[in-house]
C-alpha cells in the first residue's frame, strides 16, 4: 500500500463548484508516475496513480499526452477542466476536441501559473515524485531477486551466472530484399524496449540468412567492444545450427570466444535449443519456465524484425524514379502523376509538355527525360 502522506481527502482546495481533474507527472530514467486528483465541489474526493514504464526516450509532454489518451478512454465522468503541469504543445487542441467529443460537455486543458490552482498542481506533483521515489526503492529491494524463469534457464543451460540480460536476434526479408535484423533485450526476464535495435542489412540483397545473421551479430558486438560496453549474459539466435554457426563465427571475428560469451540457437520447428560445438539439441523440458522465457525472447525478436521489415518494404515499394531527379520534390511528383496519369505517360511526354503541363523548369524537365530514357 502506498503511503498517501501528501494527500488529504475531502479537503477544500478551490472555492467554486467546477468539475475538475488535476494531473501531474514525475519522470526518472525509464519510469514515470502520473497522478490524478478528482475535484468535485471544490474538494479532492479521490486520487489515482499510474506507473508508466519504458519512457526513457520520450519527452515529458509526449508521456503526458499518451497518458491523457489512455486514461480518458475508460473514465465514466468527464471533467469540465483538466489542470496540467506542463503544456502539451500543438496537440492540445486535438486532445481537447477528442475529450469534448467523448464527453457530454466541453472539456478544456489548462496549465495554471499562479494562485490556488497552481498550488494544487504543486501538491499533485509532490505526490507523483513521492510515488516515483517509492517505486525506485521497491526496485532496489528487488534488485537481488532473480526471477524463477531466469534461474531455470541458468540450470538448463549450465550457465556460470543467471542470464539476467538476454539479447535475441532475428532476420526478416523477402528473397533477400529490404532485409533487416532485429535485436531485442530482456532484463530480469522482461522486455527492455528502450534497448531494442534494428540493423539494415548491407552485405546481401539475395536470400542468405546465414550471412545476414553474421553481419548483425558482428556489427552489434564490434560496437559494444569499441564502446567498452558490457556484453549480455546470453545471446539467443532465432534459428538452428546454421544460424548459430554464423553468429558464433561473427563473435570470433570480433575477438569474442564462446567460452566467455554464452550463445544458443532456438529452432522454431521443434523448439530445439542448440549450443556451439554440439550437434544434438539440448534436452529442455517443454513445460520449463526457462524454455518459455527463450520462446518469449525469440517471438519478440521476430515480431520486432517483421514490423520494421514491413516499414522498410513499404518505403521501397513507394519509391519512384521521379525521386531521383534533382528539382522534383513531393509536390512536383504529385502534380506530374496527377497531370499525366502514370510514369509511362510521363516517359512518353515531350519536353514542351513536361515544361508546360508538368510546370517544370527546362533544366529539371531535361533531367527527367534523361533519367527516364535509361529506365
Amino acid at each position: 500500500m502506498i503511503n498517501d502522506y501528501h494527500f488529504i481527502p475531502q479537503k477544500v482546495v478551490l472555492r467554486d463548484d467546477e468539475v475538475r481533474d488535476v494531473i501531474a507527472l514525475a519522470q526518472a530514467d525509464e519510469d514515470a508516475c502520473a497522478v490524478v486528483f478528482r475535484i468535485r465541489d471544490g474538494k479532492v474526493i479521490g486520487r489515482q496513480h499510474f506507473y508508466l514504464a519504458n519512457v526513457a526516450e520520450q519527452e515529458a509532454n509526449e508521456i503526458l499526452l499518451h497518458f491523457l489518451q489512455q486514461y480518458y478512454l475508460s473514465v465514466e465522468e468527464f471533467p469540465n477542466q483538466i489542470l496540467l503541469p506542463i503544456e502539451i504543445g500543438e496537440d492540445q487542441n486535438l486532445i481537447e476536441k477528442w475529450l469534448t467529443q467523448r464527453s457530454p460537455h466541453k472539456v478544456e486543458c489548462f496549465v495554471p501559473q499562479i494562485g490556488e490552482k497552481k498550488k494544487l498542481i504543486n501538491l499533485c506533483q509532490k505526490n507523483a515524485r513521492y510515488l516515483l521515489e517509492d517505486l525506485k526503492l521497491q526496485k532496489l529491494k528487488r534488485k537481488d531477486h532473480v526471477p524463477f524463469s531466469v534461474r531455470e534457464l541458468q540450470k538448463h543451460l549450465n550457465l556460470a551466472k543467471p542470464p539476467l540480460r538476454i539479447e535475441g536476434f532475428d532476420i526478416s526479408n523477402i528473397q533477400g530484399k529490404d532485409a533487416v535484423a532485429s535485436m531485442v533485450c530482456f532484463m530480469d526476464g522482461r522486455a527492455r524496449k528502450s534497448e531494442y535495435r534494428i540493423f539494415k542489412i548491407r552485405s546481401k540483397d539475395t536470400p542468405d540468412d546465414f550471412t545476414m545473421m553474421h553481419e548483425a551479430v558482428f556489427r552489434r558486438y564490434k560496437r559494444r567492444l569499441a564502446e567498452n560496453a558490457p556484453l549480455p549474459d546470453l545471446i539467443l539466435i532465432d534459428g538452428g545450427k546454421g544460424q548459430l554457426g554464423s553468429a558464433v563465427q561473427a563473435l570470433s571475428d570480433v575477438g569474442i570466444s564462446v567460452e566467455e560469451q554464452p550463445i544458443i540457437g532456438l529452432a522454431k520447428r521443434l523448439e530445439e535449443v542448440f549450443v556451439p560445438e554440439k550437434s544434438e539439441a539440448m534436452n529442455i523440458p517443454r513445460n520449463s519456465a526457462g524454455l518459455k522465457l527463450l520462446q518469449q525472447v525469440r517471438d519478440e525478436a521476430h515480431r520486432f524484425a517483421i514490423s520494421h521489415f514491413r516499414k522498410q518494404h513499404k518505403k521501397s515499394i513507394l519509391k519512384s524514379p521521379l525521386d531521383e531527379v534533382p528539382g522534383i520534390g513531393p509536390a512536383r511528383k504529385q502534380h506530374l502523376l496527377k497531370t499525366f496519369g502514370s510514369l509511362k505517360r510521363i516517359k512518353m511526354a515531350s519536353l514542351a509538355d513536361l515544361q508546360k503541363k508538368g510546370k517544370l523548369p527546362e533544366n529539371v524537365a531535361k533531367g527527367l527525360q534523361n533519367l527516364l530514357m535509361k529506365e
